[in-house]
């Protein structure tokens, strides 16, 4: 057995019903890119159900549907990347990690001062192009770190890497995140190294997430305790701080984890591979460019396809969603959404709708079963 599970990372499927507390009523992610690109076609993920799945403003369903199709109800508290992907893994998060809309206070800044020696700059949530432009020539002339956040929960450090090499920047994020407990734990700590020139400032690809650790009773951590292996590609061995990882593909990107992914298809043993396709959320949601979000999907679309016909008769393909980020959404922060639940294996025949399952956990409950596990408390699996 081979799950091949892909997080389109932000693309959500319509507000959920709370999301006015979240200040995200009417978000649609998908929605919105769909309506404001008539021409895009997404003929595999069409295949999948896409079109077909309840409550969503996409176009009227059409077209013989092979795959298994619904949409998931996020019951843990928050929209953040960390909470989703929990929650996909079998714990829900009934307390939201702590947010700082006006910036970090000095109980966590004084005592991270001390321990890196250095001063800071920013903090406040923002935009990080937009502060590494505002305030990276500072940062260059006086060397003090770049900390911001966000709605979500994060501490972010930006340094240009004429500053502060990668790995000492990856070393300091280690050392907020023990800072970070507490009253101030936080979800993730963020390495954000950066280069260029006043005026043309850009980030590298050497992003680095450091999480909290995960619940003992997540999906990935169980199937490796039972002998599944776990490979995890891009960012996911970040979101669990590697626990229940059997093996980690770094690749930066969607280009990086597509490749990865399809290697993984063409050369891979048993086991369960999980990827997240970050670009869909840190490119074009976050900074609304719904065109690039529309090409991507394209893009994306067309690699599935292909991906499906160098699958096995016994394998199995999920894609789903952590959370919404619409680019049509005034702001540029994570969504309130339902996201979306597509299940394909080359022996379907024809489609089963799910229709609205509450909680991301029944995915974790899918794949237990499906390497044979039967793992309490993780909802109940999708049949087909």
């Amino acid at each position: 057995m081979r799950v091949f599970w892909v997080v389109l990372d932000g693309a959500g499927v319509g507000a959920q019903e709370d999301a006015a507390r979240y200040g995200d009523a009417g978000a649609d992610t998908l929605g919105h890119v769909l309506a404001q690109n008539p021409q895009l076609s997404l003929p595999v993920m069409r295949s999948m159900g896409l079109y077909h799945i309840e409550g969503t403003s996409f176009f009227a369903p059409q077209g013989h549907v092979v795959g298994c199709f619904g949409r998931q109800r996020e019951l843990s508290a928050g929209k953040d990347t960390t909470t989703g992907h929990w929650e996909m893994a079998g714990c829900v998060l009934r307390e939201p990690f702590p947010t700082f809309p006006n910036g970090f206070p000095p109980a966590v800044l004084e005592p991270f001062c001390r321990l890196t020696g250095r001063g800071i700059l920013g903090n406040k949530p923002a935009s990080g192009t937009q502060i590494i432009e505002e305030l990276g020539e500072e940062h260059l002339r006086t060397g003090k770190l770049i900390v911001y956040t966000s709605a979500d929960s994060v501490f972010q450090i930006a340094a240009h890497t004429d500053v502060l090499c990668e790995e000492e920047l990856y070393r300091i994020c280690r050392e907020a995140r023990a800072l970070l407990q507490g009253d101030y734990q936080v979800g993730r700590v963020i390495a954000r190294p950066f280069c260029g020139t006043p005026g043309n400032f850009y980030r590298t690809p050497g992003r680095r997430d450091f999480s909290l650790a995960p619940p003992q009773n997540n999906l990935l951590l169980q199937l490796q305790k039972n002998g599944v292996k776990v490979c995890a590609i891009g960012k996911i061995s970040d979101i669990f701080a590697a626990s229940g990882i059997s093996e980690s593909l770094e690749a930066h990107g969607n280009d990086e984890v597509r490749s990865a992914l399809e290697r993984c298809v063409t050369q891979g043993e048993a086991g369960l591979y999980m990827a997240n396709l970050v670009d869909f959320d840190m490119l074009y949601g976050h900074r609304n460019d719904v065109a690039g979000y529309a090409a991507e999907l394209a893009v994306t679309d067309a690699f599935f396809g292909a991906l499906r016909k160098k699958m096995l008769p016994q394998d199995v393909l999920i894609i789903t969603a952590d959370h919404g980020c619409d680019p049509a959404f005034p702001g540029s922060d994570h969504t309130r959404e339902f996201v979306p639940v597509l299940i394909w294996s080359p022996q379907m025949t024809q489609g089963t709708d799910f229709g609205t399952a509450d909680g991301y956990t029944h995915l974790a409950a899918t794949a237990a079963k499906l390497f044979g596990l039967d793992l309490a408390g993780y909802g109940t699996p999708y049949q087909w």
